[in-house]
């Protein structure tokens, strides 16, 4: 039961009562799923969407934008989602640059402490770690350089980070090692060849030591970092399942392989995932890191923010990033959310 926007009563399926009956039998009811890593900032291309067309469309009420802006544009970020109905927070990108070039972390003079410390500072509700693309095409003949300086910026603002791993060199052997606790590795099921396991599908040691330090580990699907076999092999090694992230944008929205959430998620119901763990995933896990344990949980008192979703029997086709196909049994499908008391079907 909902009252004045937040969470009234809860009750047994069926059994609730009010001004407003809503009809959702066989809908499943979570609280509202949370997506660490969006790309939401629309005037960037190719890494840009609108916010509620990756949020409440989706089946999501809190997107977390993955450092699409540095300092230079964070304001117009969050001015672009004032007339969204999506919950969003940020990644600061260390680049003050962001992502209106994709080599942002190239020219180290893009990387500007004041300008960092100020934004943070100006937005400190808002924003919820720093965001460092640490793969060759990114970083170019800089190295691991961009990744101290990232350590450093971490230090002196109290914030973990966001550190995205992809081609070489850097050598994940050399990027793991200076992750630190509550610090987060997106795209950890990435198939490149410089990726967290061996070929044998073994976890690289690096990996098992940064879990023990407590590093996060996060999908970040994406375009190109998300392979089958190597999310297989994670399972098969008992590597945990931390957050699951969709890392979508226009490009991979409209086109595949993400498309959306329930999409995504449905690729772990395949891998055989029981559904509590997959939800977990995206609610409990996703407010813990974020230390906002209300928007992960369904209580009395706390403002409504939730998800209604299907699983349904029917043959879906599911590509990886690395092309490869698999037919899913099941499928999860969105119907709506309510975000901050306001029911919005998908």
């Amino acid at each position: 039961m909902i009252e004045d926007g937040r969470i009234a009563k809860v009750t047994k399926a069926g059994c609730g009562q009010g001004e407003q009956v809503l009809n959702y039998s066989g809908c499943y009811v979570s609280s509202g799923w949370i997506d660490l890593h969006v790309h939401a900032f629309s005037e960037f291309e190719p890494y840009g969407d609108e916010l509620d067309e990756i949020g409440i469309r989706q089946g999501v009420t809190t997107v977390v934008d993955a450092g699409s802006c540095g300092a230079d544009r964070i304001r117009d970020l969050f001015l672009s989602a004032e007339e969204s109905q999506t919950n969003l927070l940020a990644f600061l990108n260390i680049s003050r640059i962001g992502l209106q070039r994709v080599d942002e972390l190239s020219n180290l003079t893009w990387i500007d402490k004041h300008k960092v410390l100020e934004a943070v500072q100006n937005y400190s509700q808002k924003i919820v770690g720093l965001k460092a693309r640490i793969s060759h095409s990114v970083v170019q003949d800089k190295g691991i350089k961009p990744l101290h300086i990232a350590r450093e910026l971490s230090e002196a603002t109290s914030l973990p980070l966001m550190v995205h791993i992809g081609s070489a060199p850097p050598d994940i052997e050399d990027i793991m090692p200076l992750l630190q606790a509550r610090d987060v590795v997106t795209h950890y099921l990435n198939g490149k060849s410089n990726n967290l396991f061996l070929k044998s599908g073994k976890p690289r040691e690096v990996l098992r030591e940064a879990i023990k330090r407590g590093v996060h580990l996060d999908v970040g699907h994406g375009t190109a970092s998300f392979s089958f076999k190597v999310a297989e092999a994670a399972r098969r090694h008992g590597i945990g399942l931390d957050t699951i992230s969709t890392d979508i944008y226009r490009g991979n929205r409209l086109n595949g392989p993400v498309y959306g959430m329930a999409h995504v998620l449905t690729k772990f119901l395949y891998l055989g995932y029981p559904l509590q763990e997959i939800i977990d995933a995206v609610t409990l896990h996703a407010a813990g890191w974020l230390n906002r344990p209300e928007l992960g949980r369904i209580k009395v008192g706390d403002s409504a923010n939730l998800t209604l979703f299907i699983v349904k029997d029917e043959p879906t086709e599911l590509t990886d990033s690395e092309g490869e196909v698999r037919v899913a049994k099941q499928r999860l499908d969105a119907r709506g959310v309510v975000v901050n008391g306001r029911l919005i079907e998908c």
